[in-house]
């Protein structure tokens, strides 16, 4: 193929490919997202990009066309909490927190980014449809959108930029049953608190469902000392990178001017998430900077659009960003310290 003997000539390595699948299929993705009018099309992006993060080859359009509809049903159960928050809203709560509790196990046991569409379904869409039926459903059309313009987009990128040799997804370490069973309940006690407070106010806690979505799944592979550092540094970088996007964006406020901007995030935390940068943060710390990125900057977006006040809207988000990750970090350092204290005491009891 001509490209890709381009790309042999100019030896553009495997991690360079990686980087470039990530930063210019985020912009396409962002791109087509925007241009199409997609229901919330920043939860589209996201989505996108949580597939195009994904080791391996990318999914088959047909593939993502089934995955999609599959997910419809499964996000359909969202849907269906709604009621069952307005009428019986502790039994509801309670089915959401077990729903959870499942998805954390199975995903410490096989890590895909795709179980993050699963958080979202038993969070974001149920507060979303105590708000309006009707954003539920659009929700759940971005997310099945996201999925499919994430895998026709996947493969765009991966006939532009083949690998260059057979890529194995890397085998991830699975715990124990009782370290799977206490890492999920600890993500369902950082998500549950934030999700009875969104019942409460859904406009103002849409975007905080999402962020703790993300933290409550990335907490799963914290320790409490480097808890503070991830979850905090992530979700400020990420807004300092927003603000950077917005400032490049008022030169020129345009779907173009945006999609650049954001291509050159993408890269940037590409070049960090893949190694090319080496960096003491893990891979998952640059992962929610992006994902930050995404759910700040897309809601500044709309703000913009429907001529709202932007600049207090994002003091705001910003505000209970942070106030979530400090929420997260004391979440995992109270119940590590008890599990500690509670571990001498189960075992004199042979518990």
């Amino acid at each position: 193929m001509f490209i890709d003997s381009t790309m042999r000539r100019f030896a553009i390595d495997q991690p360079s490919r990686f980087v470039l699948r990530f930063g210019l299929g985020g912009g396409l993705a962002l791109a087509a997202a925007y241009g199409m009018a997609l229901a919330v099309p920043h939860v589209s992006l996201l989505i996108a990009m949580l597939l195009l993060s994904k080791p391996g080859p990318a999914l088959s359009p047909v593939k993502s066309i089934v995955l999609a509809g599959v997910l419809i049903l499964l996000m359909g159960s969202g849907v269906l909490l709604v009621p069952l928050l307005q009428h019986y809203a502790v039994a509801a709560v309670l089915l959401i927190a077990l729903g959870l509790f499942v998805i954390f196990y199975v995903g410490t046991r096989k890590s895909h980014p795709l179980l993050s569409l699963l958080i979202v379904t038993f969070t974001l869409i149920p507060v979303a449809g105590i708000q309006e039926q009707a954003l539920a459903l659009a929700v759940v059309h971005a997310l099945a959108g996201g999925v499919i313009l994430g895998a026709a987009i996947g493969t765009l990128m991966h006939v532009v930029l083949p690998n260059l040799r057979v890529l194995a997804p890397p085998k991830p370490v699975k715990p124990d049953v009782e370290a799977a069973v206490w890492l999920a309940l600890r993500g369902v006690i950082i998500i549950l608190p934030v999700l009875i407070l969104a019942l409460q106010n859904p406009s103002l806690y849409m975007a905080a469902i999402m962020k703790t979505a993300t933290l409550g799944q990335q907490a799963e592979s914290l320790h409490a000392k480097e808890a503070g550092r991830e979850l905090l540094g992530s979700t400020f970088l990420g807004a300092l990178l927003a603000l950077l996007v917005w400032c490049g964006l008022s030169l020129w406020p345009s779907l173009w001017m945006y999609t650049l901007w954001m291509t050159l995030a993408f890269c940037w935390l590409g070049l960090r998430l893949y190694r090319i940068h080496p960096s003491s943060y893990p891979p998952s710390f640059w992962m929610n900077t992006m994902i930050t990125l995404v759910i700040f900057l897309g809601p500044a977006v709309q703000d913009s659009a429907n001529g709202k006040d932007v600049l207090t809207a994002a003091l705001i988000r910003l505000a209970l960003f942070a106030g979530i990750a400090l929420y997260a970090w004391g979440a995992i350092y109270v119940l590590e310290q008890g599990r500690m204290r509670l571990r001498p005491t189960l075992k004199r009891t042979g518990v």
